[in-house]
């Protein structure tokens, strides 16, 4: 069997395959399918400062090859985590990266300096996230705005810090460069394409929010262009993400760039779906005589 681990920020994964963040609750739920020591991590359901109930029901559509989902980051809170989640998760043999966001940059530090005294492995900090009317995207979409809400956090946490990017931009390398000038030690991408559909019996958008983010095989390509754009213009790793759902889909994202791969809509269709992947990189290495997952990232040759 080829060895697996990869090494991000200093912290040890023993695959690299993560749950992304809001497909997976806190594994729960997961548990009762297979051991979440199985998994390289997991990235938990986005937390902010105050318990939300996220946005009005319709919240999701299905679209060709996808999804669109506009949840509105509901959650229980960061106190609710902490107290509550985080105990149990942190009884598995894995990687926990406590995905947080905020509406405001103050907001997104108060709940990384909550998480400083615990034993959170790594902060993922949600700059990206399509489907809020505040915070998220316009974190996400301003090189400013993403640089200031960094380099805030920063300063209150000596946790590694990954960043989640938004695809909503004109430039992700830009983005991607002025967080690492701010701070990051990592990057996430992509998180969901902003999309919408409409009913044409009704005349109203599908989802109540009106738009939502997209997900889903549909999104790959795009994924993969961005990671690998992002991975030749950073010197920090990168953790790829964006309609994986197969073991040939991450291996590719891992050539492209990426030193970890998360897995998201794929979970919703078939729950299996992380460790089944990790089984089919592990099988496509054997069958490439590739004794080590890292000597894929960053493989590709470009033409």
């Amino acid at each position: 069997m080829a060895d697996l681990s990869v090494k991000i920020c200093g912290v040890d994964f023993k695959n690299p395959i993560i749950p992304a963040s809001g497909v997976f609750g806190y594994g729960r739920e997961y548990e009762e399918l297979f051991p979440l020591e199985n998994l390289g991590g997991i990235a938990t359901k986005g937390t902010t400062l105050n318990r939300r109930t996220g946005n009005l029901a319709p919240r999701i559509a299905e679209t060709p090859s996808g999804m669109l989902n506009s949840v509105g980051l509901q959650n229980p809170g960061i106190d609710h985590f902490i107290n509550k989640e985080f105990p149990y998760l942190l009884e598995k043999d894995t990687v926990i990266l406590a995905n947080i966001a905020g509406s405001t940059v103050e907001e997104c530090v108060q709940v990384a300096e909550k998480l400083e005294p615990t034993d959170v492995h790594m902060i993922e900090l949600n700059i990206s996230c399509p489907n809020v009317k505040k915070g998220g995207a316009a974190f996400g979409t301003s090189c400013d705005m993403a640089s200031e809400v960094v380099r805030q956090v920063k300063k209150v946490t000596t946790k590694p810090l990954v960043v989640k990017l938004s695809p909503n931009v004109t430039s992700i390398t830009d983005i991607a460069k002025a967080v690492e000038d701010a701070g990051a030690d990592a990057v996430s991408l992509i998180n969901t394409l902003l999309g919408m559909r409409i009913d044409i019996n009704t005349g109203r958008p599908v989802l109540r929010n009106n738009v939502g983010g997209m997900s889903g095989p549909a999104v790959f390509p795009i994924a993969v262009r961005m990671v690998w754009q992002v991975a030749n213009a950073v010197n920090i790793p990168v953790i790829g993400m964006g309609g994986v759902s197969s073991g040939r889909d991450a291996i590719e994202l891992m050539m492209a760039g990426a030193s970890a791969v998360q897995v998201g809509a794929a979970i919703f269709t078939d729950p299996y779906a992380p460790v089944r992947i990790i089984n089919e990189m592990n099988e496509f290495l054997d069958d490439k005589n590739i004794s080590s997952v890292r000597d894929i990232i960053g493989t590709v040759k470009p033409w």
